[in-house]
């Protein structure tokens, strides 16, 4: 453990001068230690991930998301995140029953949940590349929901290859397993805010270690997934949390959550090197090698890749320009029939103060949607865009981490983490080390073009720190 901690945080610190994804090289050294004399072959138990590992590193992701940017693509990020998953899935899992039949539909369709959801590694490289900040708030917003969508998808088809596949059972679970999960981790979330809000920092900051784990245990009680409740008490807590918190307690959740969550990803990735070798062996004594992994993995990825091309293809064309146009001539005619109502509203009715209440609240949703229609106007998506948004779908912890939690009974269990294994890293590879490359034959302008947007933000948010001062 103490070596493991150790290479994690040389490793990202290594990664930023070499300019190599910090997964890559943890992989690499996990797998170099695994030929060590002194280590026989390391495996962990994939319940020690399922319950300890993914429920807080979830959490930590949806801490962090940004609430106003997540809302305003919200369609985009759910669109990606649980239709787009549930489409790749099923269609990785008709590919592996074509190539494998001895699998059978349902746990083929297990492992194409297991390569469905990206990993918010590519949002670290997009970062450094200064794209567009709606850009990578999809990617970011994507790769922490998918996770959960995929995993509550993997959970439906183990447990339909266990009591045999019925359509109507599989998508019951599937619902449930989502809407039981949504209800707990929100209720979960609220108490915490409203909870740790009394308390002093340090209180309030171990006290937030363990809430993960009270959103997960409940919802598994319920049949429900605890990994989805993790989110959405993620969520709710991360939407909270400036009205609540005061700076000090929320400072100490950035620092500490991030720690968390550079940790267990890090360790996921080490793990897998570890048992990287035991796998191969594996592989080379009841499949004679990897050979069929490496075409399983390259067939997975290419589908995972031209359906997300296709998906990404369709969601840039509908966020057209004359849409927008069509929203904003209509929220000019609200506009302008709430004004006319102004005057009259205070002699209407036998309750003149409510009126205004909701006058207020009708105007203030309208100056909402027309902040909306500024930001996607003034960030909005090309094919350039939509081109990163393809390329950076890469596979990586999420998918390393699932792929162990196939239960071991599971026949031709080892070719099928091989083939996870392989996806992730070739993904890794291939994606992530052409994506700068990609950035700069395509000529995207860097966020330093909207500086002057962000100027007259920050001059806006002085005047009101002013006036606030002055007051």
């Amino acid at each position: 453990l103490i070596l493991g901690v150790v290479a994690i945080a040389l490793s990202t610190s290594l990664s930023k001068r070499l300019g190599v994804a910090g997964p890559l090289i943890l992989v690499a050294v996990g797998l170099a230690a695994s030929w060590l004399p002194i280590l026989d072959d390391f495996e962990v138990d994939p319940e020690l991930i399922l319950v300890g590992v993914l429920p807080p590193l979830l959490y930590a992701a949806a801490v962090r998301l940004p609430a106003v940017e997540f809302r305003r693509d919200l369609p985009s990020i759910s669109g990606l995140a649980v239709a787009l998953v549930v489409v790749s899935a099923l269609a990785v899992g008709g590919f592996l029953t074509l190539v494998l039949p001895q699998l059978g539909f349902p746990l083929a369709v297990a492992l194409g949940a297991v390569l469905s959801p990206s990993d918010a590694v590519a949002t670290s490289i997009v970062k450094r590349l200064g794209i567009s900040p709606r850009v990578v708030t999809i990617l970011e917003g994507e790769s922490l929901i998918n996770d959960a969508t995929a995993l509550v998808l993997l959970r439906s088809a183990i447990a339909a290859v266990a009591g045999g596949f019925a359509f109507a059972d599989t998508v019951g679970t599937f619902v449930w397993g989502i809407v039981a999960a949504v209800i707990v981790g929100v209720v979960v979330g609220g108490v915490n805010l409203r909870v740790r809000a009394r308390m002093n920092t340090v209180a309030a900051t171990a006290l937030g270690f363990i809430v993960p784990f009270v959103a997960y245990l409940p919802t598994e009680h319920l049949g429900g997934s605890g990994l989805v409740a993790a989110v959405a008490a993620g969520i709710t807590t991360g939407q909270g949390a400036a009205r609540r918190f005061t700076a000090e307690q929320r400072v100490s959740d950035e620092i500490n959550w991030r720690t968390v969550e550079l940790v267990l990803e890090g360790g996921v990735f080490l793990v897998m090197g570890l048992e990287l070798r035991g796998i191969l062996d594996d592989n080379f004594q009841q499949q004679s090698g990897p050979g069929k992994a490496i075409l399983l993995a390259l067939g997975s990825l290419a589908i995972l890749l031209f359906i997300r091309a296709v998906y990404v293809a369709g969601l840039i064309f509908v966020q057209g320009r004359r849409a927008r146009l069509r929203q904003r001539d209509r929220l000019e005619q609200i506009s302008e029939h709430l004004d006319n109502l102004s005057p009259d509203v205070a002699r209407r009715g036998r309750n003149p103060g409510a009126a205004r209440r909701r006058l207020e609240s009708m105007r203030s949703r309208v100056t909402r949607a027309f902040n909306d229609l500024d930001y996607y106007e003034a960030s909005p998506l090309g094919w350039k865009h939509g081109t990163i948004i393809v390329w950076a779908g890469m596979r990586g912890v999420v998918t390393l981490a699932a792929a162990q939690t196939i239960p071991r009974d599971t026949p031709e269990r080892e070719l099928l983490i091989l083939t996870a294994f392989l996806v992730a890293v070739i993904s890794l590879l291939l994606q992530g080390l052409t994506l700068p490359g990609l950035v700069r034959a395509l000529r995207i302008p860097s966020t330093a073009a909207d500086s002057s947007l962000l100027r007259e933000e920050e001059q806006a948010l002085d005047a009101e720190l002013r006036t606030a001062a002055i007051d």
